[in-house]
């Protein structure tokens, strides 16, 4: 049964311009890597779009490989869009992505032009779309020349099948050849996706500046630490999170004394900013002007409403800035 879609959708969202594009995005996005599977109950996957975008998240992140199982994400999110968002279509901006494992044999894998441009193709297909909004190569492949993978990009966007495209996981020099290599072939780089979080810190050395000199956005994923900025670990292993019920991404082991002292800490300094901890860790990627959007992950409706609530103070002062740093140093 279709839920209704607000009228009030595009009031309490920012919208930031994506590097020196014309395209704006919503500054929280929703990432589909886990809760949309054949695994999952497809009436919650359903509720956390309608959440999403009845709050003015225009955006939804995907991948090939995104379930489990394979493919599953994809084909979850083309019956929702069917179903109950096809006139809404022009308002959203979807995003898939190539790069790691995804079937059998040598061509399911990596940055071939062969595997990247079946990879769309069968994307498009589960997703039942005729293009999608951003098509990513999901992370550097050694071996394939760049400018294959390069082309490969560009020729979608030339085909009509990508309207942008941009890369992720790329460093700082990786990813100024790629946007110049596209450049040279008449694409712009629309945007790179990275993880970044105020425990992984990378994309700071030479990577951000890198994008705001080729006027690259930047959308950043697991901000949360795969939720360990949040209240979640302070007393211990909850038995419903993360690393309790999968322990894949996110280990028993790096719930450390430490890392909970350090937590806990920021922890304070959210309170004194009238935040959770989980709204400043967010707030704290958005502080920086180079960041265009930052995508989330759901198991819960809440959860979305709630990380919006980050939005309302995106400001930090030199003093807090100067803590933080002081904290995440031990």
């Amino acid at each position: 049964m279709s839920q209704n879609i607000s009228e009030n959708r595009y009031n309490n969202m920012q919208y930031r311009r994506c590097g020196k594009s014309g395209l704006k995005l919503p500054a929280i996005s929703l990432g589909l890597w886990h809760n949309f599977g054949h695994v999952n109950v497809f009436s919650n996957s359903k509720d956390l779009i309608y959440t999403a975008f009845n709050n003015g998240i225009t955006h939804f992140d995907l991948a090939n490989n995104y379930g489990p199982p394979p493919g599953s994400a994809e084909e979850v999110f083309g019956k929702i869009i069917a179903s109950d968002f096809r006139k809404y279509r022009d308002e959203m901006i979807i995003s898939s992505k190539a790069g790691y494992t995804m079937w059998d044999g040598p061509y399911g894998d990596w940055g071939s032009k062969k595997y990247l441009v079946s990879s769309l193709d069968q994307s498009l297909k589960r997703m039942k779309l005729d293009y999608v909004d951003i098509f990513y190569h999901h992370r550097p492949d050694p071996e394939t020349p760049l400018e294959e993978t390069m082309a490969a990009l560009s020729l979608m966007v030339q085909q009509g099948k990508a309207l942008y495209v941009g890369i992720s996981n790329y460093e700082a020099l990786e990813a100024e050849k790629a946007i110049r290599i596209l450049k040279e072939m008449g694409t712009s780089c629309l945007i790179h996706q990275p993880r970044y979080s105020m425990f992984d810190r990378w994309v700071e050395n030479g990577l951000l500046d890198v994008l705001e000199n080729e006027g690259v956005g930047c959308i950043p994923f697991s901000p949360l630490a795969q939720g360990m900025l949040t209240d979640k670990y302070l007393n211990g292993i909850p038995a419903d999170s993360r690393v309790a019920t999968s322990g894949v991404f996110l280990k028993e082991s790096n719930i450390t004394a430490e890392n909970i002292q350090i937590i806990s800490r920021l922890n304070e300094v959210a309170k004194s900013r009238g935040q959770k901890l989980a709204h400043m860790a967010l707030s704290w990627i958005l502080k920086d002007k180079r960041i265009t959007s930052v995508l989330i992950g759901a198991s819960k409706s809440e959860q979305i409403t709630d990380s919006i609530k980050a939005l309302n103070n995106i400001e930090f002062s030199t003093e807090e800035i100067t803590l933080i740093d002081q904290i995440l140093k031990g």
